[in-house]
C-alpha cells in the first residue's frame, strides 16, 4: 500500500501576475505632507487599480540611488525584473529634451531626466529579459526616447496645432478621437473602429520615431502619434492616452479592458514558458 507521500503531487499552480510600476517622482513636497527636503516616490491609485481588476498583483518599483543611506544597497534593477513579470511606465512630469539630446526650449519644459534615466534602465531590464512593457502618456514619449527617437518638446509651440492635446482645467475629461493603423496590432485588438474617442493629458508629443518602433494609432485630424509598438520579440507598446482613466461604461470613449488583457496575457506566456509550464486557455477563458 502505498504511503500518502509518495502518491504523484499535482503540479504547482503559478499564483497571480507580478507587475512592476514605475515610479512618480515628487521633488519639491508641499509642506502640509510634513516630509520637508524629501523626495517621494509614489504611485497614482487608478493605474494600480485597472491592473487589479484582472485580479494582478502591482509593485512600485522604486528608485535604486540617490537613497541617501549609510550602505549602499547591493540590489539590482535586474533583482526586480527576475522577481516582477511584466513592467507599466506610468505617466507624470515631461520627458527631458537634454534625454533625446535638444535643450530645453523654456525652463517649464526641463522634465525629470533622472526619472528618465531610471525607467530607461527599467525599459531595457524588461526588454532583455523577453518581458512585456507597456507605456502610459509619458510612458510611451519614454520608450521613443529609449529607442532613439525625439519629442515636440511642445505640439502647440511646434506644430502650431489645431487640435488641443492638454486643457489642464479639463484635466481627463479633455477628449479627441484617434484612428488605428491598417493591420496594426491595436488594429487587430480593436476589429471594425472607425475613429475613437480617448482622453488627452499631454503637451508633449512624439516628433521621430525611434529604431524599430511603428505608429499604431494616431489623432484625428492633426495626425500626432498615439500609440508605438516595437518590431522586436518582446512585447513593448505605449499609448498616449490613460486607459485607466476611461469609464468603461461610457460607450462612447475606447474600452481599455482589451489593452490590458492582451499586455498581462503575454505577461502569462512569458512567464509560463520561463517556468516550463503548458500553455494556458484563450484569453477570454482565462479572464472575463
Amino acid at each position: 500500500m502505498f504511503q500518502e507521500s509518495n502518491l504523484p503531487q499535482p503540479a504547482p499552480q503559478p499564483g497571480p501576475l507580478k507587475i512592476g510600476v514605475s515610479p512618480r517622482f515628487l521633488r519639491r513636497v508641499p509642506p502640509q505632507l510634513g516630509f520637508r527636503g524629501k523626495t517621494l516616490q509614489y504611485l497614482e491609485q487608478s493605474v494600480a487599480h485597472w491592473l487589479m481588476t484582472a485580479d494582478a498583483l502591482v509593485f512600485m518599483i522604486p528608485s535604486i540611488e540617490g537613497g541617501g543611506l549609510l550602505r549602499r544597497s547591493s540590489i539590482r534593477v535586474a533583482d526586480y525584473v527576475a522577481e516582477l513579470d511584466a513592467l507599466v511606465l506610468q505617466g507624470g512630469a515631461d520627458v527631458s529634451p537634454l534625454t533625446y539630446g535638444e535643450q530645453p526650449i523654456r525652463p517649464e519644459w526641463n522634465g525629470d531626466r533622472i526619472r528618465d534615466m531610471y525607467e530607461i534602465d527599467l525599459l531595457q531590464e524588461f526588454v532583455a529579459a523577453g518581458k512585456p512593457v507597456l507605456g502610459i502618456c509619458r510612458g510611451l514619449q519614454l520608450i521613443n526616447v529609449a529607442f532613439g527617437g525625439t519629442l515636440y518638446q511642445d505640439i502647440d509651440a511646434q506644430r502650431g496645432n489645431p487640435r488641443v492635446h492638454h486643457n489642464p482645467e479639463a484635466y481627463d475629461q479633455n477628449f479627441h478621437r484617434i484612428a488605428f493603423t491598417p493591420d496594426s496590432g491595436l488594429a487587430q485588438l480593436y476589429p471594425n473602429i472607425g475613429t475613437v474617442r480617448v482622453n488627452s493629458i499631454h503637451h508633449q508629443a512624439v516628433k521621430t520615431l525611434g529604431k524599430d518602433l511603428v505608429a499604431e494609432a494616431m489623432s484625428v485630424p492633426d495626425g500626432i502619434v498615439e500609440a508605438i509598438r516595437w518590431q522586436g520579440a518582446s512585447f513593448v507598446v505605449g499609448v498616449q492616452w490613460h486607459p485607466e482613466f476611461h469609464d468603461p461604461a461610457n460607450p462612447d470613449l475606447l474600452d481599455g479592458n482589451a489593452l490590458l488583457l492582451a499586455f498581462l496575457d503575454q505577461a502569462e506566456k512569458v512567464r509560463d514558458r520561463h517556468a516550463g509550464l503548458p500553455a494556458g486557455p484563450p484569453p477570454a477563458l482565462q479572464r472575463g
